[in-house]
């Protein structure tokens, strides 16, 4: 349900998800150089993939978001990698909209990028595996979480008649975010073992 459709938010809310979209993506692209760019890309290579293969979860399904590990790894950059990666499922699938474009990218990679933010210098200071596991899962569970919540509040902006289905909306985004922190902080896990500079990226 992260792929908001076309035709179902109001007109202000598609206008500021569009305005802060691109202000995320603006600020992202000043972070983006030859280091970062093929991070990136394969990171959103790694989200329009992971999108593709939805799960039901009662009467919506979910599927893995990444955002956190993004925010991570890219920083504000991960605007960018989620409006590519959410442009080409529109284009070549038809998940979500072109006027949503925008609210889409801001509702999927805004949890990401702050949390990941957040938590970074304890994830790359971590001297301890379990504590940089920990702090990683948090940013993957809570990124899932406010992806929910952004969808549900631009859902009840847009109407107030869509407040049962904001409700079914959060509900739902509780197994994944799960399921996301442990993705997060067993790839973290990972990187901080093979390639730790991999982490350190957001920083600069």
């Amino acid at each position: 349900m992260a792929h908001i459709p076309d035709g179902i938010l109001s007109l202000p809310v598609l206008i500021g998800g569009g305005l802060v979209a691109a202000s995320g993506v603006a600020l992202g692209l000043r972070r983006l150089d030859d280091r970062i760019i093929p991070r990136a890309a394969i990171l959103a290579a790694a989200f329009f993939a992971g999108s593709l293969i939805a799960v039901p979860v009662g009467p919506s399904s979910v599927h893995l978001l990444l955002a956190g590990l993004m925010g991570i790894m890219l920083g504000p950059a991960t605007f960018v990698a989620i409006l590519v990666a959410l442009l080409l499922q529109v284009l070549l699938f038809g998940f979500g909209g072109l006027t949503t474009l925008g609210i889409n990218t801001v509702n999927i990679a805004l949890p990401g990028v702050v949390f990941g933010m957040a938590f970074g210098p304890a994830i790359r200071g971590a001297t301890r595996p379990a504590v940089r596991a920990a702090f990683a899962a948090a940013v993957g569970g809570l990124s899932v979480l406010g992806t929910g919540g952004l969808v549900a509040l631009s859902l009840w902006l847009s109407s107030t008649e869509y407040t049962p289905v904001a409700s079914v909306v959060i509900a739902t985004y509780l197994p994944l975010a799960i399921g996301e922190a442990f993705v997060t902080a067993a790839i973290v896990a990972f990187l901080a073992r093979v390639r730790p500079e991999s982490l350190a990226v957001a920083a600069r």
